[in-house]
């Protein structure tokens, strides 16, 4: 049997919201409106593909009190993974 399919903490979501094409400050009003939604301690997964979002969804998430938990750079794309604390 031919196991390939991923596990573990950090590649579980309980959304994922691709943004990409959308430009500041639609990403990170998205992100918003996705985390309100969201439970405590739910994952969301964000894509993005504006340059600018690195920075404004990381200082979003660090003023609002949520955890980023990881910012990785796929090619052209941004994947943020933000946990919901409050």
């Amino acid at each position: 049997m031919n196991m390939t399919a991923e596990t573990g903490a950090n590649k579980t979501f309980d959304k994922v919201i691709d943004v990409r094409g959308l430009y500041c400050p639609e990403p990170v009003f998205r992100t918003k409106i996705e985390i309100e939604k969201l439970g405590i301690g739910d994952k969301l997964k964000i894509i993005a593909d504006d340059p600018e979002s690195e920075e404004d969804i990381t200082r979003w998430a660090q003023k609002t009190g949520h955890n980023l938990l990881s910012v990785e750079k796929k090619d052209n794309d941004l994947e943020f993974v933000i946990k919901k604390t409050k």
